[in-house]
């Protein structure tokens, strides 16, 4: 008999970006990723709402071109195709 691995509850970080006042806000869970190799992003202002799941090289890409002022990230309007 099997059974399947406990869920770990996830400890969600609030990205530096965010802003305090609301509008573009997301968070990120590193546990999850060290347990699974996905992570998780979820909007804050709605935690109870549902978690993208990314490649954790997808999300480090992601971080990168955020904090290199990537023009794509510029306003929070445009959005990246794959």
């Amino acid at each position: 008999m099997s059974t399947a691995p406990a869920k770990l509850p996830l400890v969600w970080i609030k990205s530096s970006y965010s802003a305090n006042g609301g509008g573009n806000c997301l968070e990120w869970s590193p546990s999850s990723y060290t347990v699974s190799g996905a992570v998780p992003v979820r909007d804050s202002k709605d935690p109870q709402g549902p978690a993208l799941m990314f490649s954790g090289a997808a999300f480090s890409s992601f971080v990168d071109a955020v904090k290199t002022g990537d023009p794509a990230f510029a306003d929070g309007e445009k959005y990246v195709t794959p």
